[in-house]
């Protein structure tokens, strides 16, 4: 089941959510400053490649106060656009009974996108 609805998803946009998310980690990598938040946004599309199936989940260990003021530093920068976004494709998806799997995913894509500093994908 998820293969389909992984394949669905691709099919109706995910593909280009995942490019949009390489093509913004590549912009990021080019200084030596944003390589960490390009390798978030990869994290971010492997996660938009293909949802179904994964989960997020935090890593306490990793990063510690580092981690927390990344993530700030994410969220004032442009993470708390990137988590809207996602929120608002997750509602507008969830209107409908057909969308709600999708709807659920672009939710997790947006609690990821919110802080991704300190979280992997499973």
């Amino acid at each position: 089941m998820n293969l389909l609805m992984n394949i669905l998803w691709l099919v109706l946009g995910g593909f280009l959510v995942c490019v949009e998310y390489i093509v913004a980690s590549v912009v990021l990598m080019i200084t030596i400053i944003g390589i960490p938040f390009g390798l978030q946004t990869l994290k971010l599309s492997l996660l938009a490649l293909c949802p179904f199936g994964r989960e997020v989940r935090s890593c306490p260990g990793d990063g510690g106060c580092l981690s927390i003021l990344m993530n700030i530093i994410w969220i004032l920068v442009g993470g708390i656009w990137i988590s809207l976004s996602h929120l608002f494709f997750g509602v507008l998806l969830c209107i409908t009974v057909i969308g709600i799997p999708f709807g659920l995913q672009h939710f997790k894509l947006a609690g990821l996108a919110l802080t991704p500093f300190g979280k992997t994908v499973v």
